[in-house]
């Protein structure tokens, strides 16, 4: 039977044929991770899911004979559930600016640098970042604020980027995903029907040994460092001291911020309350740089402060070193984030919308008798589901839709496989490249993917434990013998 006189419909798309645009998209941007490195975000990736997102289009409409107007809408619905996120996205950049401009960050680094010893950093760092992440149920948000005071603090230390920014995504991760605030959390368990508190505490037996190894590992690691920075911490706070007014009353910022996350308010809104309160800290607090940044005349104040939300800023401290450590791009350093973000989803939305996405997740179905199988290819789906959509939120809902109905036929509880959905699909979207929390992690810490991707213990070692945990049979029941 020729494919072109096939008329397409949905979940008949030719496996060979679904896994070419993926690939085109792997060549592409290994071909551009090579060329460009860690400016690949600056243009490359997006050309190449642009590129990857027209070969499956051309696939599907000349080959399956897929209405365009079927794709089209694919990738309107793909981007109108970004929307929110990307204005996440420019606020997180405002609010890692005004915290930096304000002092809230050059003061969390000062008194870290004189409280948290190098020989304990590491490990002190990811369980910061995990308590915090905790308690405001968002990676994104821990990393932008506490884990940039964190990586500031780390390479006055001597750290090098690479273990500073691992311990500050183990951390924030696990956090993240047994938090009941995260949103990723409230999606495994909503996608697959799981009650929200039945999942985190199953995931827990999963989660809590990933986190207790990769606590265990950064110790050790910051006992047996060979760190150099004593000199440098010294300088380095002294010229904060000089550089900014530091005061214990701008805690009130991050703990505030703290505050409205913990009373569940919207995101956007957190975000945005933030930021304003970051502005009049800054306003108060450091007066010498709003005026450096705004310059004299009746509005110096409200150009400096549009300025630090929305473009870059730096000032002269008198260390190269604490130059590149409070300089900020503010929301304007995200845009090429929003940039791979949109291209991300229209890539995301041909691949669904055409069948090709479902046509390779169901490969893995054909393939699975035992539980411990199941488990592997609902991670090896979540994971793929991460390189190929480039999104952790499409992964998660793809795999957990794509592997409810054969854990309900195999008796299989759905908390395992939100489990299992949490434990590859949102765990592994921070170590890609291209995936929208690799980029945004990287952009915000400063560190590139690749560089900081062997070093995030618990990204790499839940996954695996979930595996480990399926084929020992641990805590797993027959759906039915759980409802007795």
């Amino acid at each position: 039977m020729k494919l072109k006189n096939r008329l397409f419909r949905g979940g008949e798309m030719p496996v060979g044929l679904a896994l070419v645009p993926i690939a085109v998209l792997v060549s592409m941007l290994a071909l551009v991770i090579k060329v460009f490195g860690a400016d690949a975000i600056e243009g490359g990736s997006q050309i190449a899911l642009l590129v990857a997102s027209s070969v499956a289009a051309l696939i599907s409409v000349t080959v399956c004979r897929c209405k365009w107007s079927t794709l089209e809408k694919a990738i309107v619905d793909n981007i109108k559930t970004s929307a929110s996120a990307i204005i996440i996205l420019l606020l997180i950049g405002a609010v890692a600016s005004t915290w930096m401009m304000s002092g809230v960050v050059p003061m969390l680094m000062y008194y870290g640098l004189h409280i948290i010893h190098p020989k304990v950093f590491l490990a002190v760092a990811c369980l910061i970042c995990a308590i915090v992440a905790i308690v405001t149920g968002s990676s994104w948000t821990t990393i932008a604020t506490i884990g940039v005071a964190l990586m500031g603090i780390g390479e006055a230390q001597g750290f090098s980027e690479g273990w500073i920014a691992g311990a500050i995504i183990s951390g924030a991760y696990f956090g993240d995903k047994v938090s009941a605030l995260s949103d990723t959390t409230v999606l495994a368990s909503s996608t697959v029907r799981v009650p929200l508190f039945e999942h985190i505490k199953y995931m827990t037996i999963t989660t809590v040994p990933s986190f207790l190894i990769a606590l265990i590992v950064f110790m050790v690691v910051s006992f047996t460092y060979a760190t150099d920075g004593s000199m440098q911490v010294a300088e380095l706070t002294e010229t904060l001291g000089n550089s900014f007014n530091i005061s214990a009353w701008l805690l009130i910022v991050p703990i505030a911020t703290m505050i409205l996350i913990a009373k569940r308010l919207p995101a956007l809104v957190t975000l945005f309350l933030s930021v304003v309160m970051a502005c009049v800290a800054m306003v108060i607090s450091q007066p010498e740089i709003v005026q450096s940044l705004g310059g004299e005349g009746a509005y110096s104040t409200f150009r400096a402060l549009m300025i630090t939300c929305s473009t870059s800023t730096s000032i002269e401290t008198g260390s190269a070193m604490l130059n590149d450590l409070v300089a900020t791009s503010g929301m304007y350093g995200m845009l090429n984030t929003i940039w791979l973000v949109l291209c991300a989803m229209c890539f995301g939305g041909v691949m669904s919308g055409s069948g090709m996405l479902a046509a390779i997740t169901q490969l893995f179905a054909k393939f699975v008798y035992r539980t411990a199988s199941i488990v592997a290819s609902t991670l090896t789906t979540g994971v793929v589901a991460n390189l190929v959509t480039a999104d952790q939120y499409i992964s998660i809902i793809i795999t957990g839709e794509t592997f409810r109905d054969l854990y309900a036929k195999r008796g299989l509880e759905g908390r395992l496989l939100s489990r299992s959905v949490e434990d590859a699909a949102t765990v592994t979207s921070v170590l890609i490249p291209w995936n929208s929390c690799g980029m945004t992690q990287s952009t915000v810490l400063g560190v590139a993917t690749l560089t900081y991707l062997p070093y995030c213990l618990f990204n790499l070692i839940s996954p695996l434990m979930s595996l480990l945990i399926a084929v020992i049979g641990f805590k797993i029941k027959r759906a039915e013998s759980s409802e007795q």
